[in-house]
Order: structure tokens, then sequence, then C-alpha cells
């Protein structure tokens, strides 16, 4: 069954939070409330209005959210890290409060808003911190905007298709992400019906990208850290260890007891992770 076949039999599946879980791996947690923000706005990039927040100020560190989510998934990070940070929290292209044309979804296309995003802002490197999609856009970026990055920690990223086990999609955690990344797409689109062709759109993206050849990741020169729950529902370990094989002097990060939503289920481990990684002297 291909991938938007899969995800659109999961979007009709409603389930609000997998409450039968037992173990902290199993569960969607809602997120806590979005810090005030210092800062946001809507940012003209490459043919949309990407909105973002700023919190904090600091050394600077971008966080890039995951694909169907937004940036106020990071709450709990903003919070830890503004503290000492310039914390950018973006929505990516057609997620959240961000508009969309009629460009197909693609990592290169995203890579190029966040660095428009970079410049409209003013802020020359920076620190980023990717969620799935979010970790793909911060390997493009590591591969092809080297000298934007100060350091990167890329959590459940895949660099090929072969990366993803297309049956995780239909776990409950991941089918109760999907209906709540839809209530949540409702509350904060600019099109608030539009949700299933996004998600259409986004499986069409995700069947054939991200295709990269691996020797591209052994000239990878930023300090990075590739991160995964142990128990994930939708990234390969074999995967994720080959992808820290490839990059030079990667760091490889198994975080215990948490899925794909380990920002969620463990935010103090996850903070601690990044932290003990981005402020590394």
């Amino acid at each position: 069954m291909k991938l938007v076949k899969v995800l659109a039999a999961a979007a009709l599946v409603a389930v609000a939070s997998p409450s039968f879980a037992e173990e902290r791996w199993q569960t969607l947690p809602e997120p806590a409330p979005m810090p005030k923000p210092t800062e946001s706005g809507c940012a003209k990039v490459k043919g949309i209005e990407m909105y973002y927040q700023v919190f904090g100020s600091g050394e600077p560190v971008l966080l890039i959210h995951g694909g169907l989510g937004h940036g106020d998934l990071w709450s709990s990070q903003v919070a830890d890290l503004a503290r000492d940070h310039m914390v950018i929290v973006p929505d990516s292209r057609g997620h959240g409060r961000s508009t969309r044309n009629g460009e197909p979804f693609g990592y290169d296309l995203m890579m190029d808003d966040y660095i428009a995003l970079l410049d409209h802002l003013k802020i020359g490197r920076t620190a980023l911190v990717g969620w799935s999609d979010g970790g793909i856009i911060g390997i493009d970026i590591a591969m092809n905007h080297p000298d934007r990055l100060t350091r990167l920690f890329a959590q459940a990223a895949n660099v090929t298709t072969g990366g993803i086990d297309p049956k995780g999609f239909e776990s409950k955690t991941f089918v109760a992400y999907i209906g709540r990344s839809r209530n949540d797409y409702k509350r904060l689109s600019r099109t608030p019906d539009g949700y299933d062709d996004f998600l259409k759109k986004m499986g069409l993206m995700w069947e054939t990208q991200p295709s990269w050849d691996w020797k591209r990741l052994e000239k990878i020169a930023v300090p990075t850290a590739i991160v995964v729950g142990d128990h994930d529902e939708v990234i390969k370990r074999k995967h994720t260890e080959d992808i820290a094989s490839a990059i030079p002097g990667a760091k490889l990060i198994i975080l215990p007891d948490v899925s794909h939503f380990a920002l969620l289920q463990d935010p103090e481990g996850y903070n601690k992770a990044v932290r003990d990684f981005i402020d590394a002297k």
C-alpha cells in the first residue's frame, strides 16, 4: 500500500489521545502552553508567508518541527532554552500559521525557506534542533549551507525513503498524532478546511524524498548529533546508525523509553540531550 493511502486511512481513525498506553513511548502528551514570545510575525520568503516566534536572548537556536506539526509543539524546549538562548521557532510552509503556494512540498524548498528566514532575521549562524522532517531539513542545510550552522541535533531523520517503516504510520500513537494534527491545522491554518489535501501532498513528498547519495553525508563538517528514540515507530534503527556512521565525527544518541514523539514524551530528558550537545565546549 502506498504511503499516501496509509496516511489517508489513518486520518479516518478518530483517536484524540492513545489512552490505551501503559508505556511512556506509547503516549502522546499534550504540549505545555507556549511561553510569550519576545517577537513574532510573518516573513515573506520564497512566495509564502512564514510564521515565526522568537524567545529569549543569547546564542541562537533554531527549532524545526516535524511534518504535519507546528512550532508550538516545542513549548517545553522553548521554556528551557530561552533562559540563555535566542530561540527561533517557525512553522514550516503550509504548516501551522504559515501559508503555502502551488509548489509541491520538498525538503530542498523548505531548506530554502529556512535560509531565507534566517536572512530576514539577520541571523548568520545558529545551532539547529530538528525533529523528523525538521531533522531532515537540518541535514539538508548542513550539506548545502554549512556556514549557517554551529551545531546540528537531528532527531528521527531519514536520508532515503528506505529508512522509513511505513507500518509505523499505522501505529496507534502515530494515528493519534495525525488526528491531533487535523485539529491543530483547523485551529491555526488560514485554510482550515484544507487538511486532507495538505496530508495528501505531504504524503507524496514522503513517498519519494529524501533520496540522497550517502557520499554527500561524508562531506558534512558541522558538528552533528544523530538522535532517535529507542521505540521510534517509523525510523529504522539501522538507518539511524548508518547516518551517524556516514557523517564524520557524528554523535549517535539513543533516547530511552520514547518514540518518534520524544520531545513530548520526555521533555526533561530531551532538553538535557539537546543542551548537552549544543552547549558543549
